[in-house]
Order: C-alpha cells, then sequence, then structure tokens
C-alpha cells in the first residue's frame, strides 16, 4: 500500500549522523522491510524515516507477490546480499514471505511480523485468514485473469476500490486511501493458498505486533499466531495499515527487536 503518490521499489539509506554515543550507524542491523498484498514498498516510506533518523540502514524490498516460494526466493537474496545482521520486518503477506525467506540465513537475528500472517510449515496464508471470524476482505476483493509464471491461468486479486479504506485502512486519512486503492499492486489467488514449507520463526526471535481494530486480519489470529511462535507480543488501536497511520509506533517497535540483536 503506498502512502504518497511515489512508488519506491526500494529504500535505502543509512543515518549515520543520528547514532548514540553507545552504538553507531556502523554496529547496527540493517532493517529490511517486506510489505504485503494490495501494497508496495512506499507503505513503509514513514516507517523508514523514523528508523532512519535512529541511525538504521533499511532496505524496503518490492514484493512481487505471485507466488510464496518465489516471493521468498527473491526476498531471500536481497537479505542474503546484505553485509551484517539483519532485521527483518514484515506486513500481511511479507510475514508469510520472510518466515520462509529468512530459514537457515544466519545473518536474520530478529523478524517483526505487523499486522502480520507467522505460518507453520504446511499452511497457507488463506487458511489462516479464514482461521477465526472476523475477517471481512474476502468480499471486498475482485478477480482478475492473468498469465501465472508456469503457463497456467491465474487470477490476480484486488480490493475493490470503494471498498479499500473500510477493510484495509480505516485510522488512514481519506485523501492518502484514495491513492492507495488506486495504486494497490494485486496479488495473486495462487499466492494466498500456496502452503509454507519453511518456519523461520522456529529458529529466530520474532515479535509480534497485532492491530486490534484490523478487519483484514483478525486480531485473534494475530494473537494465536504470536502466541504459538512465542513472539514478543504487542497490541495496538490500528487498523491494518498501521505501518501508514502509526509509522512512528511501528518503527519504535522494530527498534526493540533490533535492539534486542546488539551485543
Amino acid at each position: 500500500m503506498t502512502a504518497g503518490v511515489a512508488v519506491a521499489a526500494m529504500t535505502v539509506g543509512c543515518a549515520g549522523a543520528q547514532a548514540t554515543e553507545e552504538t553507531t550507524s556502523a554496529d547496527k542491523p540493517t532493517v529490511v522491510l517486506v510489505h504485503g498484498a494490495f501494497a508496495d514498498s512506499s507503505s513503509w516510506n514513514g516507517v523508514v524515516r523514523s528508523l532512519e533518523a535512529d541511525g538504521y540502514p533499511v532496505i524496503a524490498v518490492a514484493n512481487p507477490l505471485r507466488g510464496l516460494a518465489s516471493d521468498a526466493g527473491h526476498v531471500r537474496s536481497v537479505v542474503d546480499g546484505v553485509r551484517g545482521p539483519v532485521v527483518l520486518a514484515g506486513h500481511s503477506y511479507g510475514g508469510s514471505v520472510m518466515s520462509q525467506a529468512a530459514d537457515g540465513l544466519p545473518n536474520v537475528k530478529a523478524l517483526v511480523y505487523i499486522a502480520s500472517f507467522i505460518l507453520e510449515a504446511g499452511e497457507s496464508t488463506g487458511e489462516l485468514a479464514a482461521k477465526f471470524p472476523g475477517g471481512e476482505l474476502g468480499p471486498a476483493l475482485k478477480t482478475l485473469p492473468v498469465p501465472l509464471p508456469d503457463g497456467k491461468e491465474g487470477s490476480d486479486l484486488y480490493i475493490e476500490q470503494d471498498q479499500f479504506r473500510r477493510v484495509f485502512a480505516a485510522d488512514v486519512p481519506e485523501d492518502v486511501t484514495a491513492l492507495m486503492a488506486a495504486t494497490q499492486r494485486p496479488i495473486t489467488a495462487a499466492a494466498l493458498e500456496e502452503p509454507a514449507t519453511k518456519a523461520a520463526w522456529k529458529a529466530i526471535p520474532s515479535w509480534n505486533l497485532v492491530t486490534t481494530e484490523d478487519l483484514a486480519i483478525p486480531a485473534e489470529s494475530m494473537r494465536f499466531m504470536g502466541k504459538r511462535a512465542n513472539s514478543h507480543t504487542l497490541e495496538i488501536k490500528a487498523s491494518h495499515a498501521v505501518a501508514v497511520s502509526q509509522p512512528d509506533a511501528v518503527a519504535d517497535f522494530i527498534t526493540q527487536a533490533a535492539d534486542s540483536t546488539l551485543g
């Protein structure tokens, strides 16, 4: 999702001048951000600004949204190319992707799930989205046919623009959500149906931000997944688009995880 007009495929930055006396920016892990469905990397813009102000190097990855395994492969290639420790943060379907991508990567020191999915191997994103009542995203979706990478015919999913603010970003100003709805990136139905084969949270410490006003992923589902993963959990009154509506709170939560990795 996009909080502004620009579409940022990748945002990279490092604000060393903001580092504290105790810890320089060179000592801090790189924060890699993974957006979810109906979104793009610019959905993290406010979070990036806040993290950079605290001296963290940041990369916001362009998540392809084509298939869980292929999306995870792309994210993994980005993370694998980062020198030094990494904190991975994923929003929504981005959490499904990063759990798969981070498995076995020694430089990933923490996983931060932001209004997100924390899948067990064998589970799909769609399955967990429907596990508990309260989600209203499904009826707001429209489908369009699209060719898949394997040559088969599939479906792209979009949120109906007149439903976007209500189900996805109710606490974001209307002028912003109008832009978000118009610039949303679709996800294939196949990506939501594809089961995970890895669960990196079993070996990597995790943090779980639960959004209690979320109509895309019920809060009860996020609580269930976070408890199962033994995550450090914080609940916040926000819509699914919390990275747009409350970027400083999201950045602070990511910073808690990042600070835990410092020696």
